[in-house]
This record gives structure tokens, sequence and C-alpha cells, in this order.
């Protein structure tokens, strides 16, 4: 199994059974929105790959994009109590992975933003993650 695959579904697992992201966004958390998908909702969004090998070890630093979308009229209340809720539930978290092996993961920034459509309040959440793999 691709260690990138691995780690996202365990981040979907977690964002799926956490309670905080839950009451904010219930089961709309997608690899790819579908079309006309409900607000507010989470997806996956890019990542990039960077090999940490030490001796005896292959491992990897993984940093993934974990958007937030909100129409929510009164401005960016919305987007950023379901941003903070992904922190939460996704920073520091000792999950475990089947394979591979999480090493650590933490947080790095969220971007707040409208986008170009003038409806839609967007956060961007950089995840980055330590992973050994097998």
């Amino acid at each position: 199994m691709s260690a990138s695959w691995e780690l996202q579904t365990l981040i979907y697992g977690r964002l799926m059974a956490d309670t905080g992201v839950q009451a904010l966004v219930a089961d709309r958390i997608y690899d790819r929105a579908p079309d006309g998908v409900q607000f507010p909702y989470i997806s996956f969004g890019p990542s990039d790959v960077v090999e940490d090998d030490a001796e005896c070890i292959i491992g990897r630093t993984e940093t993934l994009q974990i958007d937030c979308w909100s129409r929510y009229q009164g401005g960016f209340k919305e987007v950023k109590n379901v941003a903070d809720a992904v922190k939460k539930a996704l920073h520091r978290y000792a999950g475990a992975l089947s394979v591979n092996a999480l090493v650590d993961m933490s947080v790095l920034t969220i971007r707040y933003f409208s986008d170009p459509d003038g409806m839609t309040s967007h956060a961007a959440i950089s995840l980055e993650a330590r992973v050994e793999e097998s």
C-alpha cells in the first residue's frame, strides 16, 4: 500500500471520528468533492513528499493540504471554526498506520481567504507528517 494513501486514509478516519469536526461538517469529507456538494465541507488538496531516510530507515516527510470550504454569509466565522476543529483533531495526533509507521504529525499553517467566486470562504491547512516506510 502506498504510504501516502495510508496516511490520507488515517487522516480521513480521524476526521470522520472526531466529534468536533462531525458537529460542523457531518460526513462531508472528500478526496474529491462531488458536484452540488453541501457546505461546509472538507477536502484533500495537494501533497508533496520529501525523502527523509536515516541509517537503516526509509523515511518520508509528507506535507498535505487539507481544505475547508464554507458559504456562510457572515464572513469567515464558519470556515475558521471548521479549520480549528481540523487542527484540534490532527495536530500532534499519534495514530497508528497498519503497514508503515507514523512518527509524528503537526499542523504547520492555516491560511484563510475568499475564493474568486465571491461566495466561498476557504481555509488551507498545511499538515506535515513524518513516516517510516516498511
